[in-house]
């Protein structure tokens, strides 16, 4: 096999536990000795063993002499768990591949400097790209300190959200919003304005048909006008933060903390965005799906506060100017204005098209 197919396989080990390591990366290790594979791991939950820990475990005494493939930079610094580049020197590996290089300032490249000075040959940029790709949420939040947003809309072709009356069950089809439980799965939060929790009452709870992990819930209620029969206060699955502005009421508060939720009360009469963010990611949530309607999505959009974006789109048409779209608001005055994307990718789900879009720099 070539390298590259090794590093394809630790990546996809990563790529399994994406949404469940934060705040730390999801990262996957392979060790080969002969042509022959004979350890592999991946980083489970933050707290627990690194995935060369797990590889190199599994390798054993046959790891002297052997390749390491890793698709994030060893770690040289003592945080929760012993530095793994010290782990990867005593275990007599002769060479590490590494996809990419980590941005942690407690790191970046200090792991390839120890191994080299150890006597270890060491080459990166194996499949940069797709380690980059699966990394991205964990590079922003180490140098943001705020989650890595991605926005998610449901859309006819046509670009309606819902019909003139605010109907919109359902716009897609069954396999597109499994999609989207997969995507919850992967988050460590999920927002929503209040008004989708007073109009529609979802629970935002993962539902996979093998389970999943639930999302902490957001919901942005600047007068916490919530009410504490709401799904989402109600059910104990997931846990639910509500955010309100400085002059929501102290009363009200008290009651849905008792109910069981977490307030978060900015120093602003109405919710910031960039301070909600910060304030996100103080509680360690280092990614956000927001799956907001027309009003919060302009908020986030706005404040170009997201870097991420999905869009479903189904193979039907609204019409009408009275029918909502995803973006509400004002919008912009120019195409000259208009916030540029960059379109990573175009699949189908079922009848229905998913656009994966980033931010584009510049």
């Amino acid at each position: 096999m070539l390298k590259e197919q090794y590093m394809e396989l630790a990546l996809s080990l990563a790529e399994g536990v994406k949404g469940q390591t934060s705040p730390n990366p999801p990262v996957g290790a392979v060790v080969v000795k002969d042509g022959r594979i004979i350890g592999m791991g991946a980083h489970l939950k933050a707290g627990g063993g690194h995935a060369e820990v797990h590889a190199l475990a599994a390798a054993g005494t046959e790891a002297a002499g052997a390749d390491l493939y890793v698709t994030l930079e060893p770690c040289s610094h003592h945080g929760k768990t012993p530095p793994c580049a010290d782990l990867v020197i005593s275990t007599g590996i002769k060479r590490v591949f590494i996809a990419t290089v980590d941005p942690n300032p407690k790191v970046s490249g200090k792991g390839v400097q120890k191994l080299k000075a150890a006597g270890i040959e060491v080459e990166t940029g194996i499949c940069r790209e797709k380690a980059d790709q699966i990394l991205a949420p964990f590079f922003h939040f180490i140098q943001s300190k705020t989650p890595f947003v991605t926005m998610k809309t449901a859309i006819t072709a046509d670009g309606k959200t819902a019909a003139y009356t605010g109907h919109s069950r359902w716009i897609t089809d069954e396999p597109a919003r499994e999609d989207v439980h997969g995507i919850r799965h992967e988050q460590d939060a999920i927002l929503v304005g209040v008004n989708t929790v007073l109009q529609d009452n979802p629970v935002l709870t993962t539902r996979l048909p093998h389970g999943g992990k639930h999302p902490i819930r957001v919901i942005l209620d600047t007068h916490l006008r919530i009410p504490v029969t709401a799904k989402v206060i109600e059910n104990k699955e997931a846990d639910t933060m509500i955010v309100c502005g400085k002059e929501a009421s102290l009363e009200k508060e008290a009651v849905l903390i008792e109910a069981g939720a977490d307030i978060i009360r900015l120093e602003t009469t109405n919710i910031n965005i960039p301070l909600l963010l910060k304030k996100l990611g103080e509680e360690g949530i280092m990614t956000l799906l927001v799956e907001g309607g027309g009003e919060v999505n302009a908020s986030f959009f706005q404040e170009k506060a997201f870097q991420k974006m999905l869009i479903y789109m189904a193979p039907k048409l609204i019409g009408g100017k009275m029918a909502p779209t995803p973006f509400g608001g004002e919008g912009l005055a120019t195409m000259d204005e208009s916030i540029p994307l960059k379109f990573d990718k175009v699949e189908m789900i079922g009848p229905d098209i998913k656009i994966t879009a980033s931010l584009k720099e510049g």
